[in-house]
């Protein structure tokens, strides 16, 4: 068990947004997405994720179907990259490619031991709006024992077919945690994006 996976969470509103941080992809892009568009994408997403977390299934096995439910929904060379920041410039395309792969396994374990808590609850769209460059899907997320929690989901078609690039939960940006995350295993790594690798793929 990584030493900092999120072992000690809880379904509170901080725990609600770690969960959907998982969800966060990429920076945004000038693409054009229909409101229906942007809205299937979010309710098919939350209908795969709660048929993960209500399937029965072990937890190794429930790790491996949230690994395949980001790489559906999300870009996962370019939020891999972004979580780098300024690291990926200089990573050669080989080692990009295999902190891409660590990365999205990382993701899988960080957020996934946490999904059965998710159980009996739901995410309802209230607003689908254009914001510019992207396409903002305004939701709110009815846990339990919890008051509703604001979620707008940020999407964009620009890898080709729409996904979800961050997820802002009551004014938290999961896109920018999941990088000064990341950037603090960096550091611990002593910069080094191969040691990083190795670091997430070690557990």
């Amino acid at each position: 068990m990584r030493s900092f996976t999120v072992n000690d969470l809880t379904l509170t509103r901080r725990g609600f947004a770690a969960l959907l941080g998982a969800a966060a992809a990429m920076p945004g892009a000038a693409v054009a997405l229909t409101d229906a568009q942007a809205q299937q994408l979010v309710t098919s997403l939350v209908a795969d994720i709660q048929k993960v977390i209500n399937s029965g299934k072990s937890t190794g096995a429930i790790l491996s179907d949230f690994e395949r439910i980001f790489e559906r929904y999300a870009d996962v060379p370019t939020i891999a990259r972004f979580s780098l920041g300024v690291a990926a410039r200089s990573a050669s395309a080989s080692e990009l490619r295999a902190y891409t792969d660590a990365y999205s396994g990382y993701v899988a374990d960080k957020y996934g031991r946490r999904f059965q808590e998710f159980k009996g609850g739901d995410i309802t769209v209230k607003r689908v709006r254009a914001e510019g460059k992207y396409t903002v899907v305004q939701s709110v997320a009815n846990l339990r024992g919890e008051s509703p929690v604001a979620v707008d989901f940020h999407i964009s078609d620009r890898s080709g077919s729409p996904k979800v690039f961050n997820v802002i939960i009551e004014g938290i940006n999961m896109l920018t945690t999941e990088r000064t995350e990341i950037g603090a295993l960096l550091d611990r790594a002593g910069g080094s994006v191969s040691r990083l690798t190795q670091q997430l793929k070690a557990g």
